[in-house]
């Protein structure tokens, strides 16, 4: 039965609608593709650890190495003090993915896609650029991680890679973290340490790179002056 048959769809009421609907549209062209974990639903079988020492990231997939990615952390250390622009260490979680089918080195300003891509490397630009993948800390020493805004992201500074060169996130260059974000789900566990990766170098350029599975080691710096720490 229709319960709603004997209402008017007067004039107000239809262009009430219409403009719900017209928000409702425009807030999810904005976000650009989020993808936030249902409840229950984890990604379990993919595991990221970052090095702050090595800056660079592995991926295990099932408990195992899988690939290897150069990376920059925060130039301001580590911690999670609010404003301090630094790199939080510690257990996260991938709680969104932004940017999912959209072109390498599209720019976002405050996690909405511009329209605007930009060249790895362009003289003079650093914005967020390609995915987001937005952490949420689970431990008190970096439980301000997801307001802070710190993430997994691209960057277009890419010849920065592989030294501190952040303000707070974990930056990639755009073709590395396009591919991260389609291998991994929501939910899937982060973890930030400063020691050494937890692989022997050996195994790692024997087993990987053998495989072409370690990622070029490019370099890049960020500059993002939001405290979406970037």
């Amino acid at each position: 039965m229709n319960h709603f048959k004997h209402l008017k769809a007067t004039p107000p009421v239809v262009a009430a609608l219409a403009l719900l609907a017209l928000m409702a549209c425009a807030s999810f062209r904005a976000e650009g593709s989020v993808s936030a974990p249902l409840s229950g639903m984890t990604d379990s079988h993919h595991e990221i650890i970052v090095s702050v020492k090595d800056q660079q990231l592995l991926l295990k997939t099932d408990g195992k190495p899988d690939t290897v990615y150069t990376i920059s952390t925060s130039k301001f250390g580590i911690g999670d003090r609010l404003g301090s622009y630094r790199t939080p260490l510690g257990k996260l979680f991938v709680k969104a993915k932004i940017g999912m089918g959209l072109p390498l080195g599209s720019v976002f300003h405050s996690r909405r896609p511009t329209g605007e891509i930009i060249r790895p490397n362009a003289p003079g630009r650093d914005p967020i650029v390609t995915r987001i993948l937005w952490l949420e800390g689970t431990e008190p020493g970096n439980s301000q991680a997801y307001n802070r805004g710190i993430y997994i992201h691209g960057t277009p500074q890419e010849s920065a890679l592989g030294r501190p060169a952040s303000f707070g996130c974990i930056r990639m260059r755009s073709k590395d973290v396009a591919s991260l974000c389609d291998r991994i789900g929501t939910g899937a566990t982060v973890e930030i340490i400063t020691e050494h990766l937890p692989t022997h170098e050996s195994f790692l350029k024997s087993v990987l790179n053998a495989n072409r599975l370690i990622a070029a080691n490019t370099r890049t710096p960020e500059t993002s002056r939001e405290q979406e720490a970037e």
